[in-house]
């Protein structure tokens, strides 16, 4: 969603490259999927790195953190022989500037709903937490359901096209690109040369 071409090299060129916003998001996820944030109550179990999964939508991952807090009303989890509430969180380290959750991280939440909703039949509540703010923001799927299953089903239909036809996706007009950690593999920038140097390349 935040870039068809990005998508492309990065599942079908197998291409990586890092700059200071992917390490600082990298060195938060390490920190969170350590396990070191996994917790046991008596009201609530903290699990770390949970792998989700939905069969009917073609859809696997991992959540970063998913929340069971026991309530009697909530669904009944046999894994953990009890009644829960299930709370989706992901985490990212820092706020966008407009102060509302971006589109791109919300539909990555909705994903991971549907798949805890589908693995343990449960109606998932969906969070984002940012490290530079200390606070998590609640997704109010409940009243965008609709929209954002008809978002998610349009962008796994573009994503198997791309896999399936093997052509990494051109650049879209107008994309913004200075943030990117992959801006330099996806718009190469040619060195500046002389006629002189490449005189000399060839006396060499």
């Amino acid at each position: 969603m935040y870039c068809p071409r990005r998508f492309g090299l990065l599942e079908l060129n197998q291409d990586w490259a890092e700059n200071a916003f992917v390490v600082k998001a990298n060195i938060m996820h390490e920190r969170v999927h350590s396990g070191m944030h996994e917790r046991y109550s008596k009201e609530k179990i903290e699990l770390s790195s949970v792998s989700l999964y939905h069969d009917g939508l073609d859809l696997y991952g991992v959540a970063d953190c998913v929340e069971f807090i026991r309530n009697k009303t909530g669904a009944y989890i046999e894994q953990l022989g009890d009644n829960f509430n299930v709370n989706i969180v992901e985490y990212k380290p820092r706020r966008p500037a407009s102060g509302t959750v971006n589109e791109t991280d919300a539909i990555q939440v909705f994903a991971q709903k549907l798949c805890a909703d589908h693995i343990w039949k449960c109606k998932s509540a969906g969070y984002v937490y940012y490290g530079d703010a200390h606070r998590r923001v609640k997704l109010d799927f409940n009243e965008e359901y609709d929209k954002y299953y008809s978002l998610l089903q349009k962008l796994i239909f573009e994503m198997n096209n791309v896999l399936e036809s093997g052509k990494i996706p051109d650049r879209i007009k107008g994309q913004k690109c200075s943030g990117c950690s992959m801006k330099n593999v996806c718009i190469p920038q040619n060195k500046k040369y002389t006629v002189r140097d490449l005189v000399k390349e060839e006396c060499v």
